[in-house]
């Protein structure tokens, strides 16, 4: 299945998509580090009914480099401006770690915009002092590094993959090395700032979300783990919390069958 890539002017600079099949729009975002090139198993299930919308984030992949700090809502509005170049009024969307955090600010402050939701991977609280550390020492060393490379890269693998995956699925494990090598990491330092040691307490905002939301957790995942995970859902109101087998902090790329699965279960 061919993906088309479009650029589209937002507020935060100019964003990369790939856009294919046809019918009702999803947006998939993907987390920190990753480009849309993440979802292709869910992009070549989906397009045979929907229409497909990959989102390359700010700073990331074939988007426009970052040149400073954002706010949520204002990664909430490149979202908006998405759909608005697609020419959909709304979305069912999908997102993993930042993706999901940007998905219940979207869902919350553009209520009519958003059919449904399935949020992965993610939270609503702040990060931990031990997170914040750790992230910034990352994002020092590979800018001295000049990148993702060397020692750095099996710390970032383990953040994002549990035992299961690093056993029994190799090209998953190889996939996100080579999407490390590609991180142009003066411009992905301001999304990792602002998405880590930077991130808001969303408990209040997601309590505002009125579509239908699932909230899924790997149960392996080392960066959100389960506890956090169901604090989330916890917060918006009437969201289904599902925690998923053998599968850690990206969950698309490490269980692509059963996430397929539930995404057309709740957007039926």
């Amino acid at each position: 299945m061919e993906l088309v890539e479009q650029d589209v002017p937002t507020v935060l600079g100019r964003i990369r998509i790939r856009v294919g099949g046809a019918g009702p729009v999803i947006v998939f975002w993907p987390s920190l580090l990753m480009d849309g090139t993440m979802w292709a198993a869910q992009a070549e299930h989906f397009a045979a009914t929907h229409r497909v919308v990959l989102v390359d984030p700010p700073g990331h992949g074939g988007s426009e480099p970052l040149t400073r700090l954002f706010e949520f809502s204002e990664c909430a509005h490149v979202v908006a401006q998405v759909l608005d170049h697609v020419g959909a009024a709304d979305a069912d969307y999908v997102g993993n770690s930042w993706g999901g955090m940007i998905g219940a600010t979207f869902a919350a402050r553009f209520p009519d915009r958003v059919r449904t939701a399935v949020l992965m991977n993610c939270t609503v609280s702040r990060a931990p002092f031990r997170q914040k550390v750790e992230f910034g020492l990352l994002t020092r060393a590979a800018r001295l590094a000049g990148g993702i490379r060397g020692p750095l890269v099996g710390p970032c693998v383990d953040a994002f993959v549990g035992p299961t995956t690093k056993a029994e699925r190799p090209q998953v494990v190889e996939t996100i090395r080579a999407a490390l090598g590609r991180v142009d990491i003066a411009s992905a330092r301001w999304a990792v700032t602002s998405v880590v040691p930077r991130r808001p307490d969303q408990r209040a905002l997601a309590a505002e979300i009125r579509a239908k939301v699932v909230v899924v957790a790997g149960i392996e995942d080392a960066t959100f783990p389960v506890a956090e995970t169901r604090v989330m859902a916890d917060a918006i109101p009437g969201a289904r919390f599902v925690v998923l087998d053998d599968t850690a902090h990206l969950a698309a790329l490490e269980n692509p069958v059963e996430v397929n699965a539930l995404i057309e279960e709740v957007i039926r």
